[in-house]
């Protein structure tokens, strides 16, 4: 099973770096909008959909993905994307999704996907990889603190695996990692010097926060719908909802902070 998902991750890593870098703004949107729709087929039937709405489901996020991704950028539908999960995400997660009726859901879905496939469509290539990379990093130091230090349940009722140990072990992680990036980015270092590293520093533990947030959300649509996994695409990992689950809270969050502070 580890050889499996370390093959998996290792070409799905190698083919998302290889489309973001060598493929043209629209194409890559295009590769965008496929995972959106595939996602979107998966949270769909999380929904208890039948295959044909699921199938016009993921389809619809993809078109919306398409066509806002060609428009200039929107703040509202980040700044609305980013109320979803600050304000709206933990309330529904604190109350239970397991009595929501199926069209929360299913307009759930939406915001979680569209606003993060046009985030991942219209950010720069680097700021992609940096964000996405955080990412990688917090979910690994979260697994690796909560097996080593972890005593206290984040989520027991939606996750019994998360510890408050793995998300200090994240939020740790988020910050070194920004660290490093911002001296291997010269332009990114010349913003953040000086009083700017505060802000700079708080920002990457908010959005580790919110990857947190992405992958509870995703998981208590999972135990609502009786499943381990959202689908069985990846060989070893589940669904493509599974890979992605952390960067869809992240990204939109992370995009508008970047436009408040003039990066985009």
């Amino acid at each position: 099973m580890l050889l499996t998902r370390v093959l998996t991750a290792a070409v799905l890593l190698a083919a998302f770096v290889g489309a973001l870098w060598f493929l043209d703004r629209a194409a890559f949107t295009l590769v965008v909008s496929g995972c959106v729709a595939i996602g979107g087929y998966e949270w769909a039937r999380l929904d208890r959909l039948s295959r044909p709405l699921a199938c016009a489901y993921g389809f619809a996020c993809a078109l919306l993905v398409w066509w806002l991704a060609g428009l200039p950028a929107a703040a509202w539908i980040f700044g609305a994307a980013t109320v979803f999960w600050a304000l709206l995400v933990p309330l529904w997660l604190a109350r239970g999704l397991q009595a929501s009726p199926a069209t929360w859901l299913a307009a759930a879905g939406v915001a979680v996907l569209v606003p993060a496939g046009i985030a991942t469509a219209s950010l720069e290539r680097g700021q992609v990889l940096m964000l996405l990379g955080l990412v990688w990093v917090a979910d690994t130091a979260a697994y690796l603190c909560g097996r080593a230090f972890g005593r206290h349940k984040l989520a027991p009722s939606i996750s019994p695996g998360k510890t408050w140990e793995g998300v200090a072990g994240a939020v740790m992680a988020s910050i070194i990692y920004a660290i490093i990036w911002a001296f291997f980015d010269p332009g990114l270092a010349a913003r953040v010097e000086g009083p700017g590293w505060a802000p700079y520093l708080a920002c990457a533990a908010l959005l580790c926060a919110a990857s947190v947030l992405g992958d509870l959300f995703e998981s208590a649509a999972k135990r609502r719908a009786g499943v381990k996994d959202s689908g069985s695409l990846l060989p070893g990992h589940g669904g493509v909802l599974d890979r992605i689950d952390s960067a869809t809270a992240m990204l939109p969050v992370a995009l508008l902070l970047m436009q408040a502070a003039s990066l985009t």
